[in-house]
């Protein structure tokens, strides 16, 4: 019975370090604050309402910015997107330009969508 009670006090005493360790763990900070974004490029991509969509994305981004994070990659331009399936083509080059700032990795692709922007504007 000694055993016994040694082997339960041993797997009590990792346990209980187990708990200890992780409630010194710290907490882990997202870089990116998603809000509604995936939800809405699923509907975009299932035809849904656009003027919601872009309702949508602007209070989640109202969301994002006043708890001072950061949207994530794609969350500009594929508002930009939105904007310009609309017809409101300002808008449309205002998020592309914001895209390409914050995200430059991106400037070859945001390039490429102003310039077929700029080409589909002028016809």
């Amino acid at each position: 019975m000694g055993k016994k009670f040694g082997l339960l006090g041993y797997i009590a005493a990792i346990a209980a370090g187990g708990a200890l360790l992780a409630g010194c763990a710290p907490q882990v900070k997202t870089l990116y604050q998603w809000e509604g974004y995936q939800p809405q490029v699923y509907q975009y991509f299932n035809g849904e309402a656009k003027e919601a969509q872009v309702e949508a994305l602007e209070a989640d981004l109202q969301k994002i910015k006043a708890t001072n994070r950061a949207a994530p990659p794609g969350y500009h331009a594929h508002l930009g997107m939105l904007y310009g399936s609309l017809g409101k083509d300002d808008q449309m080059v205002q998020q592309f330009q914001t895209e390409k700032a914050l995200f430059p990795e991106s400037t070859a692709y945001m390039d490429f969508l102003l310039n077929n922007a700029k080409k589909g504007i002028k016809q």
